[in-house]
């Protein structure tokens, strides 16, 4: 990189230059502190303000052809690493902020986002990727290392930005059907609670409720209930109880004699060992059909977060996908639930 030269110049001749220092206003009996940054583009309003603070002179860097500053560097990170949904702030020292527009899934190319980190002098830092995110929320931020940097590096990183590196994938409105199964609560000798839970938990998700129906532990029963929503139409059918080894436990065996393919009975997760994911194909698709075990009636936070909004997203959830949430999907029970500020589940 050529080395930028730094010399001096008349404040008033500074405008378009770029301070190589803080310059510092002192209040006699009140604050110290910069009134512009190391790196700031001196500006035309910014010259009476130096004039007060005593700085007829100042130090800055003279431009060099191929070389970049740090706003501008940040600029066109951002620019080449932002997807779809995505704000982004003004650059403040160096920095540039990315921000949800939507409420979404927040996908991160961890690949790519780990290669340009490898270019050096680059940083880019997002959070997990596949979590649900809210309007507004801060998702990530870039910023280069020095003041100044060589544009090759940026030109490298934008060649490895072929797709976006992070982008917000809008949940879609599904409407779910909902099959409470278990003589207990058929018969009314228990009074059902998990019902209340997912209808609370799919209106955070702005999703409709179609209905839920009760069923015994009999597989012909509920495999009904579960076609007859897909017949209505649902996007999606929960299926609440019996997803244990107990021999009178048979949702595992309905969801399948519904007609869907299992892609998994099972999960690395806790809170949501039991879980089951499988799919009914239609004429227009192929509908997700979930066996929720309990724990999800009585956890702010377990498999059903981890799977839904991505099932909402629009993404096909594999075996594969499910073998990977063993990373971050152990809860420690520490107490006060912060989901989604906890690391479970990343």
């Amino acid at each position: 990189m050529k080395a930028a030269a730094m010399k001096t110049i008349h404040v008033k001749d500074a405008v378009g230059s770029v301070l190589c220092h803080d310059i510092t206003r002192i209040v006699p009996g009140g604050d110290k502190g910069p009134v512009f940054r190391k790196g700031h583009i001196v500006r035309e309003e910014d010259i009476p303000t130096l004039l007060e603070v005593g700085k007829e002179h100042l130090y800055v860097y003279e431009p060099q052809e191929g070389v970049l500053h740090e706003n501008e560097a940040a600029r066109r990170i951002a620019a080449a690493t932002a997807g779809a949904n995505i704000t982004l702030s003004e650059p403040k020292e160096g920095r540039i902020n990315y921000s949800a527009s939507c409420m979404g899934l927040l996908r991160v190319d961890v690949p790519t986002l780990t290669r340009i980190n490898s270019l050096g002098e680059i940083t880019l830092a997002t959070l997990h990727s596949m979590q649900q995110v809210r309007p507004g929320q801060n998702l990530a931020g870039t910023r280069v290392v020095p003041l100044l940097i060589e544009e090759s590096k940026i030109v490298a990183l934008e060649q490895l930005a072929s797709r976006p590196v992070v982008e917000v994938l809008p949940l879609q409105k599904f409407k779910v059907g909902i099959v409470t199964t278990g003589s207990e609560v058929y018969t009314g000798r228990i009074k059902d609670a998990f019902g209340p839970v997912l209808r609370d938990k799919f209106a955070r998700l702005e999703c409709t409720v179609m209905d839920q129906v009760f069923t015994s532990d009999d597989v012909e029963m509920t495999s009904s209930a579960i076609s007859g929503f897909i017949r209505q139409g649902a996007d999606m059918v929960v299926v609440t109880g019996g997803m244990s080894v107990d021999p009178d436990d048979k949702t595992p065996a309905s969801i399948r004699a519904a007609g869907a393919q299992v892609v998994s009975y099972g999960a690395p997760v806790y809170p949501g060992a039991m879980f089951l994911l499988g799919y009914v194909p239609t004429a227009h698709g192929r509908v997700p059909v979930l066996g929720l075990p309990g724990c999800v009636m009585y956890y702010k936070a377990s498999i059903f977060e981890l799977v839904v909004p991505r099932l909402l997203a629009g993404l096909e959830v594999t075996a594969g996908d499910i073998a990977g949430m063993g990373h971050g999907g152990f809860c420690s029970g520490c107490g006060e639930c912060r989901y989604p500020v906890c690391p479970f589940g990343k």
